[in-house]
């Protein structure tokens, strides 16, 4: 990446919150932000700050049983179409969800798309959560630690927002 952030502390949940709200404030329609990390990582609280932060309706939860959630904007921005990839097994079953279609009048955030979105796009910014695996501190709000890998030169603009705002 170069001239932009690759990696961030997250210290808790509030935080992984703000960091969604500042990330949210900077999307636009077009955009794919892909979430990967291990179940409690914080991907859907990120994600509700990046609700937030594009001021869109609905009270977001994880869609893991029902794939996809639209949340409508409630002013000039684009809607929020939040994916959870975890179910899908194949490309046939994430085309069948008609993603591209959405997508250049939405920004897309899927949760759990690694191997499997990639081809709906080539401008992505995936966002890999990592938190401690072992012991005690699994249920703990414990830090995170974000990796950025930026593909295309709008998700490198994004992520030099929020470097911009840190």
């Amino acid at each position: 990446m170069g001239d932009a952030m690759e990696e961030l502390i997250i210290d808790d949940a509030d935080a992984m919150h703000a960091f969604g709200v500042r990330l949210g404030s900077l999307l636009a329609a077009g955009d794919l932000v892909m979430l990967d990390g291990p179940l409690g990582a914080g991907k859907t609280t990120m994600t509700r700050g990046i609700a937030e932060g594009m001021g869109v309706t609905g009270r977001v939860a994880s869609p893991t049983f029902v794939i996809a959630n639209v949340h409508r904007s409630l002013g000039d921005g684009p809607d929020l179409v939040h994916v959870d990839a975890y179910r899908l097994e194949s490309l046939d079953e994430v085309d069948a969800l008609d993603l591209d279609a959405s997508l250049d009048a939405s920004a897309t955030v899927v949760e759990w798309g690694e191997g499997k979105v990639e081809v709906l796009t080539p401008d992505r910014l995936t966002i890999k959560v990592a938190r401690p695996t072992g012991g005690e501190e699994i249920g703990a709000d414990c830090p995170r630690k974000l990796t950025f890998e930026a593909t295309g030169e709008r998700s490198r603009e994004i992520l030099r927002g929020l470097e911009a705002g840190r």
